[in-house]
């Protein structure tokens, strides 16, 4: 499994925290930044990890920011994404086993490191259930494509 992780400047200690968890774990990472805490665009790097997955150089991504919303919003805009904001355990499993989510977006100032290791691995274990769930996310990639209106 390929994980690839970026955040802006609002997350660059947690995202630095689940880098060493991925790595604790034998997960391949991917880190893309940034170094350091100067200001950055949360767009730059939420586009970089998305087209990652999306064009299947990684399996899955983590995007931090200060609440994760602006990675979630920049990275769902990217077909074949289902990125998800999660503040919890339960939301990351529920985001894998029904929406097959693919980035796991996380805000620094919503999540502390604890609970934001236990988010990331509860995500990373849980599989996509299928079934039921299948037919919604075909309806999801229509409206992508355009077909949906």
């Amino acid at each position: 499994m390929k994980v690839i992780i970026a955040s802006d400047h609002a997350g660059l200690e947690l995202r630095r925290e689940l880098v060493k968890a991925l790595q604790e774990s034998r997960a391949e990472v991917d880190d893309l930044g940034p170094a350091t805490a100067e200001s950055v665009d949360y767009p730059d790097f939420a586009r970089q990890v998305a087209l990652a997955v999306a064009e299947g150089r990684a399996t899955y991504g983590v995007l931090v920011c200060g609440t994760g919303m602006g990675m979630a919003i920049t990275a769902n805009k990217f077909p074949g994404i289902r990125a998800a904001l999660c503040t919890d355990e339960f939301v990351a499993r529920m985001s894998r086993a029904h929406n097959d989510a693919n980035v796991l977006c996380l805000g620094q100032r919503v999540v502390g490191p604890g609970l934001a290791r236990s988010i990331l691995d509860a995500f990373l274990a849980t599989p996509f259930e299928g079934g039921r769930h299948q037919r919604r996310l075909d309806k999801i990639r229509e409206a992508e494509s355009g077909n949906g209106r």
